[in-house]
């Protein structure tokens, strides 16, 4: 039996580079503590996410993904995985939201969010690929935020051989009809129930990272969590910010869940069709 503890950061972020390297640096170090091997930070740790969803607004500043600052990350990260948001310069015109796994001083891959939710192709290019990550701790998949929210894409890494798939987020809440209380929020249960559904109906396990606090227009629902092949939650932060940790075996974990109904052995492949994009007018 190998056992690895897996932790995913519900943490602010903003534009101040240092203080989110100095916030990185301190979750590295409480994870570390902690024994985890894995551990999972929110989209745009690295200068913040935008201040609002709607009308111009200023990005956060754009890095390469072979640049200094995502490789201080990952000499920070030390034989620890750590998966991080950021956004990457992609050349002349051209930022990408990126995810970058990184280990022992290196980047083992990347991921550029696919799906951009209301205006956030103002700012942003989406990705085109989905690619599962080979790691020290096993097989990874990344989606980032609205990702999350299409089947297709946690089915996508799951085929590929995916034993965890890591949420990066900064999910707000509701802009045009907000809770008192983030808990209490569409957008939080809307959150929940996509990391819940994702990780049962691929029967892995999902490591869902968020940002807390406010940063401009927006309100963070915080609530990391790590969530097993049933769909239940093995740890959680609540709205405030905090590391999510749990400790499972991987292998036997999806093994046992896999052994009677499983919704990744059980495919039928050949009676489904990719239907037609909708169209609203």
């Amino acid at each position: 039996m190998t056992e690895l503890t897996i932790a995913a950061a519900a943490a602010p972020f903003d534009r101040d580079l240092e203080a989110c390297l100095d916030r990185i640096a301190s979750l590295i170090a409480q994870a570390r503590e902690q024994g985890v091997g894995l551990l999972v930070l929110p989209e745009a740790c690295l200068g913040g996410y935008v201040e609002t969803l709607h009308g111009d607004v200023q990005g956060p500043p754009a890095f390469r993904a072979d640049g200094p600052e995502l490789l201080r990350v990952a000499e920070l990260a030390g034989a620890m995985v750590v998966c991080l948001g950021f956004a990457e310069d992609g050349g002349p015109g051209v930022v990408h939201n990126s995810a970058a796994c990184v280990c022992d001083g290196e980047v083992l891959g990347v991921h550029r969010k696919v799906h951009l939710p209301l205006d956030e192709d103002r700012i942003t290019t989406p990705g085109d690929s989905l690619t599962a990550v080979d790691t020290p701790v096993g097989r990874i998949g990344m989606l980032i935020c609205y990702d999350k929210a299409f089947p297709e894409a946690s089915r996508t890494l799951t085929l590929q051989g995916a034993q965890i798939l890591c949420f990066l987020s900064a999910w707000p809440c509701s802009a045009t009809n907000a809770a008192p209380r983030p808990q209490d929020d569409r957008q939080f249960r809307r959150s929940e129930l996509w990391d819940r559904a994702r990780a049962a109906e691929n029967s892995l396990i999902v490591a869902s990272a968020n940002q807390s606090g406010s940063f401009g227009r927006l309100r963070f629902i915080g609530s990391a969590r790590i969530v097993g092949p049933g769909g239940d939650a093995l740890a959680e932060t609540g709205v405030d910010a905090g590391l999510a940790v749990a400790t499972v075996d991987v292998a036997q974990t999806l093994a046992r869940a896999r052994r009677a109904l499983s919704p990744i052995c059980d495919l039928r492949p050949d009676v489904y069709a990719v239907p037609a994009p909708l169209v609203t007018v």
